[in-house]
């Protein structure tokens, strides 16, 4: 919770903190589904979607746009390696940067806006996001040598991929729940899309950054969102 959310106060992390990971996703994923479907009896869909926006924003602290926007702004651009890595350490925002966090709240919001208020559907792909940062951290290895945010979790002591596991097929029942087809099919995405981010994220720097899980996270559940807003 201290590390996801700004709740819990200022706690190093460890490995063991992947395992809560599924936990902390689905349970912020539930909150903001309840918020979703009180704001849309009190408002218009439009502004109960930019309410669930912006209190998500705030319970991460923001947290995975700033992975997404500095991790847009090192992979996307034509760089050297040791450059990329400089360039997502650095504060400022690039336009790589701009346009991927603008078009990825703007994504979110209007399939936000389209689709029928769902916990199960909310905490379902935040499981799967926070499942799937998990399994990257235990799998894939870290590409700053010089050590950097996700640092804490290499101390070896949350090697535990079936909890990680487990929170897909958690968000999988939860999708399931939610929508037979169109549950299955906006996991898949989100998986999918969560699975690229990291592997440009591998192809460009050698491995994963803590912007990277979070550009990942922020990716596959836009893109959950996305699909599940279809016209099924």
């Amino acid at each position: 919770m201290s590390f996801l959310t700004p709740l819990g106060g200022a706690r190093a992390p460890s490995g063991r903190s992947l395992s809560w990971f599924p936990v902390v996703g689905l349970g912020m994923g539930a909150a903001l589904g309840a918020i979703w479907t009180g704001a849309e009896r009190a408002w218009p869909p439009l502004v109960a979607a930019a309410v669930v926006v912006l209190v998500d924003l705030g319970a991460t602290g923001a947290l995975h746009l700033d992975g997404l926007v500095d991790a847009a702004d090192g992979l996307l651009a034509h760089l050297e390696r040791s450059r990329r890595l400089a360039v997502m350490a650095e504060p400022g925002v690039g336009a790589f940067g701009l346009a991927a966090g603008a078009c990825a709240l703007l994504a979110r919001f209007a399939a936000l806006a389209t689709t029928t208020p769902s916990v199960l559907l909310l905490a379902g792909l935040w499981c799967a996001s926070r499942s799937m940062m998990a399994l990257v951290a235990l799998t894939l290895p870290y590409a700053r040598e010089g050590g950097g945010l996700a640092t804490a979790f290499l101390d070896g002591t949350g090697r535990r991929l079936p909890v990680a596991a487990l929170g897909l097929a958690g968000s999988l029942g939860l999708m399931l729940a939610w929508r037979p087809l169109p549950g299955i099919v906006a996991l898949l995405a989100a998986v999918a899309a969560s699975a690229g981010t990291v592997a440009l994220g591998w192809r460009r720097l050698g491995g994963y950054t803590g912007d990277v899980l979070g550009a990942a996270g922020l990716v596959g559940e836009t893109v959950g969102l996305l699909v599940a807003a279809a016209r099924w």
